[in-house]
């Protein structure tokens, strides 16, 4: 996402609002993804110990490759695509030497299962009715929608389709093969629903009276209608005060490394997609615990190279495994917001902790 004037992304419920506990950052309109490493001594970074500095759009790329592009950018012309898992992308090593290097405990092959299960992650949460009344509200024009997985090459799965069409009661497995589809699907769950983080919060904020102008909302164009009227336009998902206070709480402190904002600020698509989530789960009666860890592995699913940071970042300086880690601390703004995750890489990089990803046969890239 860049910063200023985006075209940008939405969704909402009602209650006691609260935002991020922190002033957002303003809009922008760009976002990317993640990352790899190892080496024979471990990095004793410095990095997190500070306050994550604003980064700004030409900076960050610099920092972080780029290889999650879905609805980043503009929001626009990227339907179809499907993320890509770490190891099957590359980031410029740190040196040969260290592209080269078996550092002692440092398996990246099985510490990419641990960021993305190859047989998936099972969320607290099901899909209930929501397909049929994302389709019912116009927030999903089905044909466009399925169209997009169509014309990738990756149509809808009878699963998916059912969810859409007839809604279910299957526990939601995110997985190397439904991320993408995930990634929309909550997309439009997080633009259309009613709730006072969309109607009270840092959106309409910092819109300018222009709500269409971010990522998040300009950028979906899979409704049957205009977006500014898709917008917190549906009751799609009624929350109690506590269950809210719950999503607040969450959505405040979960962030992604495409921007500095929190969920709470769902300016960029999977900001969005990550609120329709939340309200989802807490809907669901998903405790806060639960809610963090439901976060921390959906993230790493959407960028699971800048999770695979996290996790070499972790075993290297504090002998942390991913499955370990604290939920709250890693899709927080100190390792998951655009300028934490760049300080992440610059100390990995920095101690040689960049090789090349491994191979690995179970890609879901296109």
């Amino acid at each position: 996402m860049s910063e200023s004037s985006l075209e940008k992304k939405p969704v909402t419920r009602r209650v006691t609002a609260r935002t991020a506990s922190k002033k957002p950052a303003a809009p922008r309109t760009t976002s990317r993804k993640p990352a790899v490493p190892r080496t024979k001594r471990a990095v004793v970074a410095s990095p997190i110990q500070e306050k994550p500095r604003p980064i700004t759009s030409w900076l960050y790329p610099s920092l972080i490759l780029v290889s999650f592009l879905l609805g980043i950018l503009s929001g626009y012309a990227v339907w179809g695509r499907r993320p890509q898992t770490a190891a099957a992308v590359q980031l410029p090593a740190a040196s040969t030497e260290a592209a080269g290097n078996e550092s002692a405990g440092m398996d990246i092959a099985a510490m990419m299962k641990q960021v993305n299960p190859p047989e998936g992650y099972e969320l607290p949460v099901r899909y209930g009715d929501l397909g049929p009344r994302l389709l019912e509200s116009g927030a999903i024009d089905y044909n466009a929608f399925a169209a997009v997985y169509e014309n990738a090459g990756d149509p809808l799965t009878d699963a998916q389709v059912e969810a859409l069409k007839q809604g279910s009661q299957e526990k939601i497995v995110i997985s190397p093969q439904n991320a993408h589809f995930l990634l929309n699907f909550f997309w439009a769950v997080g633009l259309a629903n009613k709730n006072p983080i969309l109607t009270e919060g840092a959106m309409v904020q910092n819109s300018g009276g222009q709500i269409e102008r971010f990522a998040s909302t300009g950028g979906w164009t899979l409704g049957t209608k205009p977006v500014t009227e898709l917008y917190a336009s549906t009751e799609l998902i009624l929350l109690i005060p506590e269950q809210q206070a719950r999503v607040e709480e969450v959505a405040a402190a979960v962030y992604r490394p495409c921007c500095n904002n929190p969920t709470s600020f769902p300016d960029c698509n999977h900001g969005m997609a990550m609120l329709g989530l939340l309200e989802l789960l807490a809907a669901q009666d998903a405790s806060v615990d639960e809610m963090f860890t439901a976060a921390k592995y959906v993230n790493a699913f959407w960028f699971p190279q800048q999770s695979l940071q996290t996790a070499i970042y972790l075993k290297a300086n504090q002998n942390i495994d991913f499955s370990q880690a604290d939920p709250r601390m890693v899709t927080g703004q100190e390792f998951f917001s655009a300028s934490g995750s760049s300080q992440v890489y610059a100390s990995l990089q920095s101690g040689g902790l960049l090789p090349k990803a491994p191979d690995s046969g179970g890609s879901c890239g296109t």
